[in-house]
């Protein structure tokens, strides 16, 4: 039973993927099984697949480029179940597993909540099937064991979760929005992780996701290998190319209102808006080797910026600074989460070690900082610039050398993640990208803006 009569079948997947409307999921499905089409189907994979011929065999990667909405989750739960299940017997996948070892189905989701998402797509086909359903030794929360040998899991973005097993196939759900505090490439460094585990087996590599801007292991699969013949299969299409069920009013209001997103997430086009804001390169060059905090110095003039939490999974952080022969030296960068109040506390008494009495603020900080951070002794002003502009003006600092930070891995991470959007109107805005953070990156920003204010001296530079 191949992959299209798997998820066709009532007794398998009852009433998941019947209709017109998963067509377009079927001819992608037999091209990258290397499946005969009629040729109906043959013009729907050509017009994905970029005019390459369809593979006369099962492909060794698939990369799917599709717009939101797309039924992405459902179809990587389908591909996953039938992986674990079928197309491991007719792969000869479980003959090379040896005894006692249990091969791996997994499926990496952005977070938690996605994964939940994606978990519960697979836990209700095999749910829904008396026959797959029967096949369940043990369930987690996160994992389902086969009696076969097989474990499908759903895990969250990290290389750490791929490395030691013996993966029968992997299957990326949105990794064009893959993030981790300690890397600013994790989908790069999640497929390299993967790779190996899969060479022992030959197992399916699969990516699914929406795209996002010119970058990263979608954007650099699909430039290589789109319309390409080769063992690398890559799909693009738009949310009504894959799901004509979606009502196109939909689509052309927000083409109306952002283009440029809108060709994104509905068109599956990969953002032109978006670029790179600093190189990583230029982010190492500025880092000192150690240590990660300096101690405050006699006669030296110091500063500090505070950028308060702002909710979620935010960091409360505070920079402190000095000028030195022209160049800003970032002293210190500590980021909390936490109470509120007890942070502050713990800020100002930092700030009044290097003899600090007034500090900058984020300018949407609001009123509550200021008040709360006078309770000890400190007076802090918001910052008359907000945060792009900031970093427009700390650009010139770290192209030129002029700064000096530590080597603190989530700041240099959050400062190579940043990104320049150009707006319809063409101005600029510095960002990080959906789903990250800049809390450490703010105040570097903020400090290097502050030590441009003809009030503060280098007193280094007059001794």
């Amino acid at each position: 039973m191949n992959i299209v009569d798997f998820i066709e079948s009532p007794q398998l997947t009852p009433g998941s993927f019947e209709g017109d409307s998963w067509e377009p999921w079927k001819a992608v499905l037999s091209g990258a099984f290397g499946l005969p089409m009629n040729s109906k189907r043959l013009a729907t994979f050509d017009r994905l697949a970029g005019g390459r011929p369809a593979p006369t065999r099962r492909v060794r990667e698939l990369w799917v480029v599709a717009g939101r909405r797309s039924a992405k989750s459902n179809t990587s739960a389908a591909v996953a179940v039938y992986l674990a299940t079928v197309g491991a017997e007719l792969d000869g996948l479980l003959n090379k597993l040896k005894p006692g070892e249990r091969g791996v189905v997994n499926i990496i989701a952005v977070d938690r909540e996605q994964a939940k998402v994606a978990f519960g797509y697979v836990a209700g086909i095999i749910e829904a099937s008396p026959l797959l359903s029967r096949m369940v030794t043990k369930k987690g929360a996160e994992f389902i064991d086969l009696n076969n040998r097989v474990t499908i899991e759903v895990a969250t973005n990290s290389f750490k979760a791929v490395r030691g097993r013996t993966l029968l196939a992997s299957i990326l759900d949105e990794c064009a929005f893959y993030r981790d505090e300690a890397s600013a490439t994790p989908d790069v460094e999640l497929y390299r992780a993967i790779v190996p585990g899969l060479a022992t087996t030959g197992g399916l590599l699969i990516g699914i996701s929406s795209p996002y801007a010119r970058k990263g292991l979608l954007y650099n699969k699909h430039k290589r290998h789109f319309g390409q013949d080769s063992d690398v299969l890559v799909i693009q299409g738009g949310t009504q190319q894959f799901n004509p069920t979606i009502d196109a009013r939909v689509i052309e209001e927000a083409l109306e209102e952002d283009p440029a997103g809108a060709k994104s997430e509905w068109l599956g086009q990969f953002r032109d808006d978006v670029s790179d804001f600093l190189t990583r390169d230029v982010v190492d060059a500025a880092a000192r080797p150690s240590p990660l905090e300096l101690p405050p110095m006699q006669r030296q003039r110091y500063f500090g910026f505070v950028d308060p939490a702002g909710g979620g999974k935010d960091e409360f952080t505070v920079g402190i600074g000095h000028v030195e022969d022209g160049c800003t030296v970032v002293d210190v960068v500590r980021g909390r989460r936490g109470t509120p109040a007890s942070i502050v506390e713990e800020y100002a008494a930092l700030l009044k070690d290097y003899r600090i009495s007034r500090a900058t603020s984020d300018r949407y900080a609001g009123q509550w900082p200021v008040d709360e951070f006078k309770k000890h002794g400190i007076t802090v002003e918001q910052s008359a610039k907000p945060k792009s502009q900031m970093y427009m003006d700390a650009l010139s600092a770290f192209n030129s050398g002029q700064v000096q930070i530590p080597p603190c891995d989530k700041l240099l991470t959050q400062l190579a993640a940043l990104e320049r959007r150009t707006s319809r109107g063409g101005q600029d805005s510095i960002d990080h990208p959906p789903g990250g953070h800049d809390d450490r990156a703010n105040v570097v920003a903020g400090l290097l803006a502050n030590s441009r204010k003809s009030n503060f001296i280098d007193y280094g530079a007059l001794l």
